[in-house]
C-alpha cells in the first residue's frame, strides 16, 4: 500500500511548473520546514517560489509517527552532555514556543496531550531519570510515569499531529498570501540565480533546498555528513482506547501514538533491520514489518493492519540539523535524526531571516 494512516485522499494537488519565472527565493522541497521557511520569508514581505519533486509534505514530513517533540534529536541530558548547557537549553526553550507556534498556525491538526519515554531495560529506565533530572535542572517540565505502558517520564509541552494535514494547511495559506507552489517538479540543477526543472527554471537572487531525505543526493557536497535512513510504520484498524499520549519505547526505536478514533499508528524495528535500513528506498519491508506486528501482539493489540508505509529521513552525524550555505547563494537544510517535525520548523523560520539577510530574534540553530 505505502500509503499513510495520515492521507484522506481529499488533496486536489498543484500545478507543476511550465515556463519560466521569476523570484527572489526559490525554495526546493514542499515539507513542514520548507513550508515554514515560505510562510517566514512571505512574513518579511519576499517574493517566494516553491517546487517539489513530490506531491507536498509527499516525503518524510507527510509519512512520519505524528510526534511533536521539544528538544533536539538527542534526548535533553545527552544534548546537554555533548554540546553544552547553554545551548541545549536555549534549544529546547525554541522548540516549546515553536511548538506554541505551530498550535496557533494550525490548531485543527495538533494535540497538546504530552508524551511518553518508556524504558525497555533497567539500562534504560535509569536514562530516563538522568533525563528527568536534566530538564527538571534547567526549569523543564517533566515527572516520572509509571502506567499500564511501563515506566519512564512524562513530558507535559510534547503532542500529536497529523503531519501531513498541517502541510496542506500551510501549502493553501501560502498561495493565499502570494507564494506560487509546484508540485511534481524535480529540480535537475540548483544554483545560487536559478534552479532548472524538467519544464521550466526558476530564475532568483538565493535558493533553499529543505530536504530531509536523501539530501546528500541533491547536494553531494553533503555526503558523509548526512546519511538517509528508512523509517516504517503501520496503523491497525480501531480499538478500545488504551493510550492517551504518543509513546517512545527502546530508546526511541519504536513509537506509538493511539489516533482519536481509536487506530493506532505504530513505527519503528529500523535498528532490527541493520545496515538494509540505511537507504533511500521508501518502500516497506517484509522483515520489518512482521516485526512491527509482533511488537502488536507484545502489546496484546489484536486488530487488521489496515496501513503500512516507509519514509527515507536524514541522519547527521552528531544528531544536529544541517544548516549551511553549500553552494554560492545555496542554503541547505535537513537530517533532523527522525525528529524534525519542530525542529525543521523552526529552522525553517530562521533560514528565512537569513536568506533575509538578517537574524531572527531569539536564533539558536543557524550559525
Amino acid at each position: 500500500m505505502n500509503t499513510p494512516v495520515w492521507d484522506d485522499g481529499n488533496w486536489s494537488g498543484l500545478p507543476s511548473l511550465e515556463g519560466d519565472l521569476e523570484a527572489e527565493f526559490c525554495v526546493v522541497g514542499l515539507g513542514g520546514s520548507g513550508l515554514a521557511a515560505i510562510h517566514e520569508l512571505l512574513r518579511l514581505g519576499r517574493n517566494v517560489v516553491g517546487l517539489d519533486a513530490g506531491p507536498v509534505a509527499g516525503g518524510a514530513a507527510g509519512r512520519n509517527g505524528g510526534f511533536l517533540l521539544a528538544g533536539l534529536a538527542k534526548f535533553y541530558h545527552q544534548s546537554v552532555a555533548e554540546h553544552g548547557r547553554d545551548f541545549a537549553r536555549r534549544a529546547y526553550q525554541a522548540t516549546l514556543e515553536q511548538i506554541a507556534q505551530m498550535k496557533e498556525e494550525t490548531p485543527q491538526a495538533i494535540r497538546l496531550v504530552g508524551s511518553l519515554r518508556i524504558a525497555a531495560s533497567e539500562e534504560e529506565l535509569q536514562d530516563c531519570m538522568a533525563h528527568l533530572e536534566a530538564l527538571r535542572a534547567d526549569g523543564f517540565e517533566a515527572e516520572p510515569y509509571e502506567g499500564p505502558e511501563g515506566q519512564g517520564l512524562l513530558i507535559p509541552s510534547d503532542g500529536v499531529f497529523n503531519p501531513l494535514e498541517r502541510c496542506r494547511i500551510l501549502a493553501r495559506q501560502a498561495l493565499q498570501a502570494g507564494a506560487r507552489l509546484f508540485e511534481n517538479t524535480p529540480a535537475l540543477s540548483i544554483s545560487g540565480q536559478m534552479v532548472q526543472t524538467p519544464q521550466g527554471r526558476v530564475y532568483c537572487q538565493k535558493v533553499l533546498v529543505a530536504v530531509d531525505g536523501r539530501l546528500e543526493y541533491v547536494l553531494p557536497e553533503l555526503a558523509g555528513r548526512v546519511r538517509t535512513a528508512r523509517l516504517q510504520m503501520l496503523t491497525t484498524a480501531p480499538v478500545s482506547m488504551r493510550f492517551s499520549r504518543p509513546v517512545y519505547r527502546r530508546w526511541g526505536y519504536d513509537y506509538w501514538q493511539q489516533l482519536p478514533d481509536g487506530r493506532i499508528a505504530l513505527g519503528g524495528m529500523r535498528d532490527a533491520g541493520g545496515e538494509a535500513e540505511w537507504t533511500d528506498r521508501s518502500e516497506t519491508t517484509e522483515a520489518i514489518q512482521q516485526r512491527l506486528e509482533r511488537l502488536l501482539d507484545q502489546m496484546d493489540i489484536r486488530a487488521p493492519i489496515t496501513h503500512r508505509w516507509a519514509a527515507s529521513v536524514g541522519y547527521s552525524a552528531n544528531g544536529l540539523p544541517i544548516a549551511e550555505e553549500v553552494r554560492p547563494g545555496v542554503w541547505a537544510m535537513g537530517g533532523y535524526s527522525g525528529t524534525g517535525n519542530v525542529v525543521g520548523a523552526l529552522l525553517g523560520r530562521e533560514i528565512a531571516w537569513v536568506l533575509h539577510e538578517s537574524r531572527m530574534p531569539g536564533a539558536v540553530l543557524v550559525p
